[in-house]
């Protein structure tokens, strides 16, 4: 127990101090995952979106498989994007392994199948008769999409908190292609593993309830936005 709180004054001192290094991987945190579940929500969306309001063969195949990489492994990930990424890889010319660029890649990979997913089973809960009266009051195909995104915001807020949540805190995929590189690519993730395994626990929590604070702040505002309007 000593520990535990010795874990929490650490990280108030941290966060009142203003740490530098701690802020500056805080900020790295935020700017990684953020980035990566903003891609994953254009992405996701617009995928989920054609797959729900599409008819053709191999559809169920499809869904199977998004739904499949909702439960991608993050390490998994991290290992085919790193082999992508490597100097003789098929990508290693862009040169962005070990840099936060590989990290927002990878957080991508495993953000779209948690947001596509979600979007899909929120467009497919829609009632059909919706798309046709959209479409018989002369909207676009476009148009009538638009409408239906605005019709099911709620879960597909729901999609982003999931998309956010994954990324922000994983460890695996991050440390194979970022290489948890001081001040360039260490996150609150890779360097609470760092501090676990150098036995520096009070940093490791500190840094930890400094995550869980910054997902609940995110959560928070996306909840509040979330809940303005219920349901109809």
């Amino acid at each position: 127990m000593d520990l535990i709180f010795e874990g929490i004054k650490k990280a108030f001192i941290i966060l009142f101090t203003f740490n530098p290094e701690v802020m500056g991987i805080t900020f790295l945190s935020l700017k990684v995952s953020g980035l990566a579940t903003f891609i994953s929500l254009l992405i996701g969306v617009s995928g989920g979106a054609f797959i729900a309001l599409s008819d053709f063969p191999g559809k169920r195949i499809l869904v199977s498989l998004v739904n499949t990489g909702m439960a991608l492994p993050p390490v998994v990930v991290g290992l085919f994007v790193s082999i992508l990424l490597w100097r003789s890889g098929p990508l290693g010319f862009l040169g962005i392994l070990y840099t936060p660029t590989a990290m927002i890649v990878a957080q991508t990979v495993i953000a779209t199948p948690i947001v596509m997913g979600i979007s899909l089973a929120a467009m497919q809960q829609l009632p059909k008769k919706l798309r046709l009266q959209t479409l018989a009051l002369g909207a676009t195909r476009a148009q009538m999409v638009w409408v239906l995104i605005k019709e099911a915001k709620l879960p597909l807020l729901a999609a982003v908190m999931a998309g956010f949540g994954g990324v922000i805190s994983e460890i695996g995929a991050s440390i194979m292609v970022g290489g948890n590189i001081k001040g360039y690519s260490r996150v609150l993730t890779t360097a609470t593993v760092m501090e676990t395994s150098r036995g520096n626990f009070d940093v490791a929590i500190a840094l930890s309830l400094i995550l869980l604070v910054l997902v609940y702040a995110v959560n928070l505002i996306l909840t509040h936005i979330q809940q303005r309007e219920k349901p109809r």
